[in-house]
């Protein structure tokens, strides 16, 4: 190899090097930009909503006086309503995406199939409202429940749901199925015992996001019916209901400035919720993720 061609070498493995370089700052400035973004965005809400910011306005139910009026109601309907739309997306993505990666024919009707899923994700949350409307309040007769805003919600997450537990079964290697099988496995074994076991963390990635989304929803809700004033807990799944977002909104909309005051301290538990509900997913990924064995 002559001396120009060992330079010429040397100059691509800089100009690569440099490439690298770059881009890595790229990503860094990005990731910096986005959590600058929402640290500015907690801190206003929170010196904006500070002077609500306690027990009282937490354990209160809303009221016409803006000093009095409280996120109870808000908050533990849209606890309650997560809590129904994980309950039935979760379990309905995940078979979904493993019957889709694992067991469905690969023709044109599974293409069909893969692509409206895909495409699904990326519709307004408002047509999922309109959906709910027609289907579950007035078409199974739910009423503007509960259940009616938590299968509402499911709707709207459950392609995601699909489409990140698909490629998180996709991303395991083909050799640990082909190690179970040659050990005398089914395939319904090999899914549950080492295909599922392997891709759940990344799995429940895709649920945080998805869950994350819903709750923080407003538009589906208020088509479905969700109750802008409520003075009571709801008790069942056919009861009425409000969540942050509805409260917030409906505060926003008020022309005192104490309810301006309330709506921002309602953002801040909003976020602070959100944030706490991704950070305990995030610690039991990281578990799974740690007592796995490869």
């Amino acid at each position: 190899m002559t001396s120009v061609n060992i330079q010429k070498i040397r100059q691509t493995i800089a100009r690569n090097k440099l490439s690298d370089k770059i881009f890595s700052y790229i990503g860094l400035a990005s990731m910096l930009i986005g959590v600058g973004i929402l640290v500015v965005l907690l801190v206003d809400l929170f010196f904006d909503g500070l002077p609500r910011l306690n027990w009282q306005f937490l354990t209160s139910f809303p009221s016409s006086d803006p000093l009095e009026a409280g996120i109870f109601a808000a908050w533990v309907g849209s606890i309650i309503v997560i809590l129904v739309t994980a309950l039935a997306a979760i379990p309905v993505g995940i078979a979904a995406g493993i019957y889709l990666e694992e067991y469905a024919a690969k023709n044109w009707f599974t293409d069909v199939i893969e692509i409206n899923v895909a495409n699904l994700a990326g519709i307004p949350s408002i047509i999922y409202g309109l959906l709910g409307l027609g289907l579950f309040v007035y078409g199974l007769q739910l009423d503007r429940s509960v259940l009616s805003a938590g299968l509402t919600l499911a709707l709207l997450v459950l392609p995601v749901i699909i489409v990140a537990t698909r490629e998180a079964i996709r991303a395991i290697p083909g050799s640990i199925r082909e190690a179970a099988y040659a050990c005398g496995a089914s395939k319904w074994q090999t899914v549950w015992d080492h295909v599922l076991p392997y891709s759940f963390s990344t799995i429940l990635t895709g649920i945080i996001i998805a869950l994350a989304r819903a709750f923080g929803e407003t538009a589906p809700l208020i088509v479905v019916g969700a109750v802008a004033f409520i003075a009571f807990l709801p008790t069942g799944l056919f009861d009425p209901y409000t969540v942050l977002p509805i409260q917030m909104f409906n505060w926003t909309d008020r022309p005192q400035e104490e309810f301006q005051i309330a709506a921002a301290a309602a953002g801040f538990v909003l976020v602070f919720m959100t944030l706490a509900m991704n950070g305990v997913a995030i610690y039991i990924r990281y578990r799974l993720r740690k007592n796995i064995k490869w």
